[in-house]
This record gives structure tokens, C-alpha cells and sequence, in this order.
């Protein structure tokens, strides 16, 4: 059948992998270091794929492709599931920096000479963390508390990993050094997953700003009614609000 589907230009191509990772129907491979189209039946022709290519290796075309099979996508998610590794859930392909992990710790006992209670334990609870590399749809954000931060608060606030991130699905991002709006992003994730609320942890300084209003305008475009707050932090690391 003649359909809407992508071509990719592998000379463009540079194997960064973040078509893969947006790809949720995992219609596209990492194949020596070239993105390819390796399941034209798994290609919805939505193209979640384009945006975020650096080099514009990926264009819509018409052309004869088989039909898009819902059916053999689900399969294929659930037989990828069941194939994870204990504690770990992958998306196949892609960069290794952006492939997403859902991370599980034991808690550590204070007594452990090897960890002491001193020492600071890491509250992430998955990977990637930066917005920009972060699926829209992951397994991680199912039933999920988000948290999203400008990523200065880490070092602004010490103790953000126990005061902020426990427990929490963390995104973090600046608006000012990205460049770019989060909140088309943010909307899908908070809509199209289980998200039951959003703790917005901001500094102070006005660029920050671009940051909390698109986790607001998320949360209202997303349709859902969810329990929300927002945190400042001034710079010399003091919870302001």
C-alpha cells in the first residue's frame, strides 16, 4: 500500500540514536553507527522521530510500505519487557547515553562501614534525567511523582537528592542554555502516562522562569487535574518559597 512513512538519510545520519529513543514504537534500529528503518510495519507515520534529529536525517515520504500493525508492536513491547533484565528496563537501540534505565537501590543501613551514614546516597531513580533525552513514554513514569528542575538546583541545594528527588521520577533542564520550549514535552509525558503529581524545584533568577511556565502550562495542557508545587532556591542555596 502507498502510505506515510520516514526516510532516512543515512549520509546525514551521525548515530547519535535519539530517533530511536523517540521512536515508542520501535520501528528503528542503531545499525553501525546509521539510523536505520528496520520494521516499516512498526512505523506509525506519526514521525515523534523528526523533531529531534540534529542533522535533519529524517524526512515524510509517500511510498509502497506495508501497514502499520498495532498488534505487532504491543507484541513486540511485551516480549521486550519480558526480556529486561531484573531491575533494569531498556528501550532497544539508540545511543547508550540516552537508552532509558529505571534504577532500583537498596536502602543503604546506617551501620555499613562501607557506606556510611555520612556519605550521600543517589536518589535518581532513572536514566536518562535531562528532558531533552527523555521518552516521552516510559515504564519508569508509570504511577510516577515528577519532579522537574533547573539543573543548577543540584549544586545550589545540598541536599536535593533526600529533600527533592526520593521517591521521584527526576527531569531536569535549563531553558536558557536548551534554547528551547519544554512544554510541548513535558504535556505529552504528563499525559500520556499514569503521572499522579509534579514538584517544580526552580532558582531564583528570572531565567528560570521559562522553566516553571512550561511545567504549568504541561499540567494544563495535559487535561489532568494533579497535585502540583513549586520551590525556589536562592543561590546561596536556601529554600525561598
Amino acid at each position: 500500500m502507498i502510505r506515510k512513512t520516514i526516510h532516512i538519510d543515512e549520509e546525514k545520519c551521525n548515530g547519535c540514536g535519539l530517533c530511536a529513543s523517540a521512536c515508542h514504537e520501535g520501528a528503528i534500529d542503531i545499525i553501525d553507527g546509521k539510523a536505520r528503518l528496520v520494521r516499516e510495519n512498526f512505523c506509525d507515520g506519526f514521525g515523534d522521530c523528526l523533531p529531534g534529529c540534529p542533522t535533519g536525517a529524517i524526512r515524510f515520504e509517500e511510498r509502497e510500505a506495508p501497514a502499520y500493525d498495532e498488534a505487532a508492536v504491543k507484541a513486540s513491547r511485551q516480549k521486550q519487557a519480558a526480556e529486561k533484565l531484573p531491575g533494569e528496563l531498556r528501550r532497544a537501540g539508540g545511543c547508550p547515553g540516552s537508552r532509558t534505565v529505571a534504577l532500583h537501590r537498596e536502602e543503604v543501613p546506617a551501620a555499613d562501614a562501607a557506606q556510611p551514614a555520612t556519605r550521600g546516597v543517589s536518589r535518581l531513580e532513572q536514566w536518562p534525567c535531562q528532558i531533552k533525552l527523555l521518552p516521552t513514554r516510559a515504564p519508569f513514569f508509570d504511577g510516577a511523582k515528577l519532579l522537574i528542575a533547573a539543573d543548577c538546583t543540584a549544586y545550589a541545594y545540598a541536599n536535593l537528592h533526600e529533600d527533592f528527588m526520593k521517591g521521584k521520577i527526576t527531569l531536569i533542564g535549563c531553558p536558557k542554555l536548551d534554547a528551547v520550549d519544554y512544554s510541548e514535552k513535558l504535556t505529552e509525558i504528563i499525559r500520556d502516562n499514569d503521572v499522579k503529581s509534579v514538584t517544580i524545584v526552580r532558582m531564583e533568577v528570572p531565567c528560570c522562569g521559562g522553566l516553571q511556565r512550561a511545567a504549568e502550562t504541561a499540567i494544563r495542557s495535559s487535561g489532568k487535574f494533579l497535585p502540583w508545587q513549586v520551590v525556589t532556591i536562592s543561590r546561596d542555596g536556601r529554600i525561598l518559597d
